[in-house]
C-alpha cells in the first residue's frame, strides 16, 4: 500500500496578502480616526466610526489574526494620543517611555481583538464584543505598575449623542455605547450587501438604539442649583514651560501664584470682579512643611476660604501631593492628599526596570499616598476633590459624591505636559464627570487650561495655556443623586461579568464546532 503524502502547508497567494495588508492598513486608520475623536477636536462620532472599522477588520478573523490587528488598532490610537509624553519625558530620555507605554496599552487591545474574535461567534455579536473592548478597560486601569486609564473609549465622548448616558452608568455605559455603536454598523453594512435581510434586525437595533437613548435622556440632565450657587474663583499663576525642569521650578510657581492672587484680591476690593465665596489654587503650586505666613497673608487679602495644592511633608512622613483648606481667620484647616499616584512620577515601581525608561528615577521619592476620600468641607460646602490624574479614576469623585459632594473642583499642574493636547484631554475627562455625577465642575490649572463646568459639561468659562489668568464665576450646588452613583461600580462589574461568560460561552462553542469537523471528518 502506497503511504500517504503529508498535507502541504497552506500556501499564501497574492490575494491573500493584499488582503492581510488590506486589513492591517484599516486597522491601523482606524485606530487613528478613534484618536482623532478625543479633545480639543469636536469629533466624537468618529468613535463609532472607528470602531465600526475594526470590525471589519475582525470579521472572520482567528484567535491570533484578531490579537495582531487589535494591537495595530492600538497602536493607532495611543500613539497620536499620548504624544504628549514627548513634552514631558522625551526631553530628557528620547522615545523609550512614549513608545513602551503606547506600546502596553495597545497590548490590552490586542488581547480583547483577539477574545472578539471569539465572541464573534455567538448571536449578538456586536453586543458580546463591544462588552469585550470595554472590559478590558478595568484591568488596564489597575494593572501593571499601578495601571493607565487614559484613553477610555468614553472620555472621547464630552459632547454628543452618548454623553448623557454618563448619568444612568457611567463611564463604562458610555464607552460601551459607542463600541456597540460602532460593531453594529459594521455588521449591518456587511448584512446589507449581501441582502440578507433577515439578519439585519440586530446591528439596526445596535447601531440605532444607543444614539437614540442618550438622545432621549438630555432633557433628564439637571443643571440647576438645588442648594443655592457659589462663587468660585480660580487663581492660575502659570509656570515657565520646560518639561522636567519644572523639577527645580518650585520657587517660580509659588511666586507666579502669590503674584496672581494678589492681583486677584485688588481687583475684589476695587468691585472689579465679585467677591467670591472659594477661591481655589491649582495642585503642587507650592512646597509646605509647617507654618506658612505668607500663605496666611495671601489667603487674608483674598478674604475667602482658599484650597491651597501644595507638595507636603509631615513630620517623620513622605512627601504627599495634598489639597488644604485655608481659612482667612483660622489658616491651615482640612486636607486631602491624592490616592491615585501617578507611576513613575509620584512612586516608581519596579525602580530597577525603571531606570530603562525614566531618566530622574533616582531622583524620585515615592509619595505617600492618602487613605481618606477627596471630599472636603469649605465655605459651608461639601466639595469633591479629585486632584489632577485621579479624574481618570471611576472611584475618587464617585465616592466623595457619595459622600455629600455638592461640587466637584479639580485641581491639577498641566505644566509638565508643554502645549500638548494633554491638558484639553482632562478636561474632556471633567466634563464627562460633571454629566455622570450631576455635579458643577471647577478646573484649576497652574498653567491652562482652567474652566468652569456646568453639571451638563458645558464650558462656560476657560483660560488659555501658559498665561497667568483668573477665573470668577458662580456654580450651582446640587444634591440629588444620579442613577450612575447609585448603581456605583456595579455597572463596570456588570459589564466585565457578562463579558467573561459570553468568552466562555464562544470557547465551548468553538470546542463543539472543532469537536463536530473531526467527527464529520472521520466518518468520510
Amino acid at each position: 500500500m502506497a503511504e500517504s503524502a503529508e498535507p502541504s502547508a497552506p500556501v499564501r497567494t497574492k490575494r491573500d496578502w493584499r488582503s492581510w495588508l488590506l486589513r492591517l492598513v484599516l486597522a491601523a486608520a482606524s485606530g487613528f480616526v478613534f484618536y482623532l475623536s478625543f479633545a480639543p477636536r469636536d469629533l466624537w462620532w468618529l468613535a463609532p466610526a472607528a470602531f465600526a472599522g475594526l470590525g471589519f477588520v475582525l470579521r472572520g478573523r482567528r484567535l491570533w489574526g484578531g490579537l495582531g490587528y487589535g494591537f495595530v488598532f492600538g497602536l493607532g490610537l495611543y500613539l497620536p494620543l499620548l504624544y504628549w509624553i514627548q513634552d514631558f519625558l522625551g526631553r530628557g530620555f528620547g522615545s523609550a517611555p512614549w513608545l513602551a507605554l503606547s506600546g502596553a496599552l495597545a497590548a490590552y487591545l490586542g488581547v480583547a481583538g483577539a477574545l472578539c474574535t471569539l465572541v464573534a461567534r455567538l448571536p449578538g455579536a456586536p453586543v458580546w464584543m463591544a462588552m469585550v473592548i470595554i472590559a478590558s478597560e478595568t484591568p488596564r486601569t489597575w494593572w501593571p505598575l499601578g495601571g493607565f486609564p487614559w484613553g477610555r473609549v468614553a472620555f472621547s465622548q464630552p459632547d454628543g449623542a452618548f454623553v448623557p448616558l454618563a448619568s444612568v452608568g457611567g463611564a463604562p455605559l458610555v464607552g460601551f455605547a459607542v463600541v456597540v455603536t460602532g460593531f453594529g454598523l459594521s455588521a449591518l453594512l456587511v448584512h446589507a450587501r449581501r441582502r440578507d435581510w433577515r439578519a439585519v434586525r440586530l446591528p439596526v437595533i445596535a447601531t440605532v438604539l444607543p444614539v437614540v437613548a442618550g438622545l432621549a435622556l438630555w432633557p433628564t440632565i439637571g443643571t440647576g442649583a438645588q442648594n443655592g450657587t457659589r462663587t468660585v474663583a480660580v487663581v492660575q499663576g502659570n509656570a515657565p514651560d520646560v518639561g522636567l525642569d519644572l523639577m527645580t521650578e518650585e520657587p517660580t510657581l509659588r511666586a507666579n501664584h502669590l503674584a496672581q492672587s494678589e492681583l486677584l484680591a485688588g481687583k475684589i476690593r476695587a468691585g472689579a470682579v465679585p467677591a467670591p465665596d472659594l477661591v481655589v489654587w491649582p495642585e503642587t503650586a507650592t512646597d509646605l512643611a509647617g507654618f506658612d505666613p505668607v500663605i496666611d497673608q495671601a489667603v487674608r487679602d483674598l478674604g475667602s476660604p482658599t484650597l491651597i495644592g501644595a507638595r507636603y511633608r509631615a513630620p517623620g512622613l513622605k512627601m504627599q501631593n495634598t489639597e488644604f483648606v485655608w481659612d482667612p481667620a483660622t489658616g491651615r484647616g482640612q486636607s486631602y492628599s491624592k490616592q491615585e499616584l501617578v507611576p513613575f512620577a509620584e512612586f516608581v515601581p519596579a525602580r530597577s526596570i525603571a531606570r530603562w525608561f525614566t531618566p530622574f528615577v533616582d531622583d524620585t521619592g515615592d509619595m505617600l499616598p492618602g487613605t481618606k476620600p477627596s471630599v472636603l468641607d469649605v465655605a459651608g460646602t461639601r466639595v469633591a476633590v479629585p486632584i489632577c490624574y485621579e479624574i481618570a479614576y471611576d472611584h475618587v469623585s464617585r465616592d466623595a459624591v457619595q459622600d455629600g459632594a455638592q461640587l466637584i473642583v479639580l485641581p491639577t499642574n498641566n505644566a509638565w505636559f508643554g502645549r500638548s493636547e494633554m491638558t484639553y484631554q482632562q478636561l474632556a475627562m471633567a466634563r464627562l464627570r460633571a454629566v455622570e455625577h450631576g455635579r458643577a465642575v471647577v478646573v484649576s490649572s497652574t498653567s491652562g487650561v482652567s474652566a468652569l463646568v456646568e453639571p451638563d459639561g458645558t464650558v462656560t468659562r476657560s483660560t488659555s495655556q501658559f498665561t497667568a489668568e483668573s477665573l470668577v464665576g458662580s456654580v450651582p450646588l446640587r444634591t440629588e443623586t444620579t442613577l450612575s452613583d447609585r448603581l456605583g461600580a456595579w455597572t463596570e462589574y456588570g459589564l466585565v461579568g457578562v463579558a467573561v461568560a459570553a468568552v466562555l460561552a464562544g470557547l465551548v462553542l468553538r470546542a463543539r464546532t472543532r469537536g463536530t469537523s473531526t467527527t464529520a471528518t472521520r466518518a468520510e
